[in-house]
């Protein structure tokens, strides 16, 4: 690993993510509207039966309207190259990244396996098929 890439890092005692910084060698500038894979210069390893999440950082969406494009992002267990973050700049004014810029944050999380059956039809319970704010409705909660 490059000596100059830090390892993710909690920013509070009660952070759920860790910080990812940018590893890239000149400022990159993401025009409004347009996307961009930022390396981060790690490789992770991570055990079976879990994953990493990467998530925006909020500041980044507040201020400049930069944010993870497919939120969160999955890194599966058996995935060995290397951590890139895909930005999306939904702001007005162009956003430069710098190196060593926190640009999302980490979260592990376990991630079980399923055994996936085919139905005809599946069971019926009190919400059934309602979706889309369905539990937000007058009528849903009864009135």
């Amino acid at each position: 690993m490059d000596p100059a890439v830090r390892l993710p890092r909690y920013a509070t005692a009660g952070a759920a993510g860790a910080d990812l910084e940018a590893h890239i060698p000149s400022d990159l500038v993401i025009d409004p509207g347009e996307r961009a894979k930022i390396p981060t210069g790690l490789a992770l390893e991570i055990p079976p039966g879990w994953e990493a999440q990467i998530r925006p950082r909020s500041g980044l969406a507040l201020r400049h309207g930069v944010t993870v494009l497919n939120a969160p992002g999955t890194i599966d267990s058996d995935y060995r190259g290397e951590l890139e973050v895909l930005l999306v700049n939904l702001g007005r004014e162009p956003f430069t990244v710098q190196n060593g810029d926190r640009v999302a944050q980490v979260v592990f999380a376990p991630a079980p396996r399923v055994l996936l059956e085919e139905t005809d039809a599946p069971s019926g319970t009190a919400r059934s098929g309602g979706g889309f704010g369905s539990t937000g409705t007058a009528r849903a909660a009864g009135s």
